[in-house]
């Protein structure tokens, strides 16, 4: 049994208990609210907003538990200027108990994640990370005990596998266990060394995916999970909705596992409603909107007051225009072609392609005015454009690879048809000519993308030959600055099904 599984049976620091005297325990959960501050576009959303709602179940409930289930960093301005320091300090103002990691707590490395968790108040937890020999040694526990009215509830946390999704570099030092194997260990250990009436897992893997471990077989495979939080997919679990996906999913014994999760930015907060006498679980959601914003909470606004200046200040930084609201697949289009621009002037001749992927493009673009700030709230990340010489043989696999996953970017030059059921492409073509296996091509992409991040792997069988001095989002304001025609709309998938 590895070193993490050993200190999860004598790990003192891990439980915590609490007394009180009452029968029911409210859970509220929040997942990828990704530096939300302030609501987001369509007026949903804002941790003022957030706070009067945990203030008020606060005061009406005994006992509740305030639990984020990862990526509380990274999508706005607030993230870009401040590394997190303002997402950290809003957590504690609003008194989260626990929490776990995303993928994107990793953004800036280990050691700056580990400065952050040493000034929190809510426990960190993480079941599958050993970070012994890692920056963040000390600062996570494999799991919590709490004990209301002597009813124990335990909690462990699961998170994805970094790699292909986290920069090698970032998580240095820290070992990842199989999430089926860390929970099914942890949760026997909880209900029969703990004696938990209650088991939660926390994860940060996702509601489903046909390649990773995900909430769905989770809850599928387990005995001992009695509820769910997840994160990481976005996906917006809400029992009175009948179009959402299953919240209710039969474990290995056949009883119920209530998984719940939301939507990003923290548009709203979820509810848990445990009945400690006979363990019944039930979910709800509450949006996070308008009708919150009578109450202001004087502490947090003086927290949030020296921040706003050098936002407010970016924002006002004009580079171009759209004539009409810009979506993801609009956004990915324009900037694939800059970035082909970019890459022809950094490989003193022009780039053959360019390829940018979804999951790098974090926000939408307003109708009007484009300022500095927008820019940077879509392209977030210290990316740099790399040019990468390829075999076309190999970038014929990094399409497949990219075809697996939802609205990448490609340049205007390229079209692609990806077969689902055949796990490859059936057609690509590059300015107007059939993707030769034997000739090598000058991609320009990202170097998260040339490493064979968003698994991409393909990618790293070629050679990086050039590289800019800039990060992407300067580069592509620096583009935008020249060009004086205003962005247009265009949502034509390049890669399609």
């Amino acid at each position: 049994m590895r070193r993490a599984f050993r200190t999860l049976f004598f790990a003192a620091a891990a439980a915590a208990a609490v007394s009180a005297s009452a029968e029911h325990l409210v859970i509220l959960h929040t997942n990828d609210t990704h530096s939300q501050i302030d609501p987001e576009s369509h007026d949903l959303g804002g941790v003022m907003r957030r706070k009067a709602v945990i203030d008020s179940v606060r005061g009406a409930e005994k006992n509740v538990l305030l639990v984020d289930a990862g990526d509380v960093v990274q999508g706005t301005l607030y993230f870009n200027l401040y590394r997190g320091e303002v997402e950290h300090k809003v957590m504690n103002a609003l008194e989260y108990d626990i929490a776990t990691l995303g993928n994107h707590e990793f953004d800036n490395g280990a050691k700056e994640l580990a400065d952050l968790l040493r000034n929190d108040n809510a426990t960190w937890v993480s079941t599958n990370y050993d970070v012994d020999n890692s920056p963040l040694a000390g600062l996570l526990v494999p799991y919590v005990i709490k004990e209301y009215d002597g009813k124990k509830v335990g909690i462990m946390a699961l998170n994805l596998d970094p790699k292909g999704m986290i920069s090698d570099r970032n998580v240095k030092g820290i070992e990842y266990m199989d999430v089926y194997e860390a929970a099914d260990h942890t949760a026997w250990a909880l209900r029969h060394n703990e004696k938990a009436d209650v088991v939660v897992a926390l994860t940060h893997i996702g509601y489903s995916d046909d390649k990773r471990a995900n909430d769905s077989i989770l809850a599928t495979v387990s005995k001992d999970i009695d509820l769910i939080i997840g994160g990481h997919s976005h996906t917006p679990l809400n029992p009175a909705n009948p179009a959402s996906k299953p919240t209710r999913v039969r474990n290995a014994n056949g009883k119920d596992v209530v998984i719940a999760q939301l939507h990003s930015m923290g548009t709203s907060i979820g509810k848990v409603d445990i009945d400690l006498d006979n363990n019944e679980i039930v979910s709800s959601v509450i949006p996070i909107d308008s009708r919150l914003d009578g109450k202001v909470d004087e502490n947090l606004l003086a927290i949030l007051a020296p921040y706003r200046e050098k936002v407010d200040s970016l924002m006002s930084l004009k580079l171009a225009k759209a004539a009409a609201p810009l979506d993801k697949q609009s956004i990915i289009n324009i900037f694939s072609d800059l970035v082909l621009e970019r890459g022809s002037q950094l490989a003193g001749g022009k780039a053959d392609l360019a390829i940018l992927n979804n999951g790098g493009i974090r926000n939408t673009l307003p109708k009007g005015d484009i300022s500095q700030g927008h820019v940077m709230m879509v392209l977030p990340f210290n990316n740099t454009v790399e040019v990468v010489r390829i075999k076309g043989d190999a970038l014929a696999r990094v399409f497949a690879q990219m075809g697996r996953r939802p609205m990448n970017g490609v340049s205007g030059n390229v079209d692609v048809t990806y077969n689902p059921e055949l796990g490859e492409c059936t057609s690509i073509t590059i300015n107007g000519r059939p993707l030769d296996p034997d000739k090598y091509y000058n991609v320009a992409t990202i170097d998260y993308l040339a490493e064979g991040g968003d698994y991409l792997s393909a990618f790293t069988e070629g050679e990086v030959i050039a590289t800019s001095e800039n990060i992407l989002s300067r580069d592509i304001s620096n583009a935008l600055k020249k060009s004086k025609k205003p962005l247009k709309v265009n949502t034509t998938e390049r890669l399609h099904h």
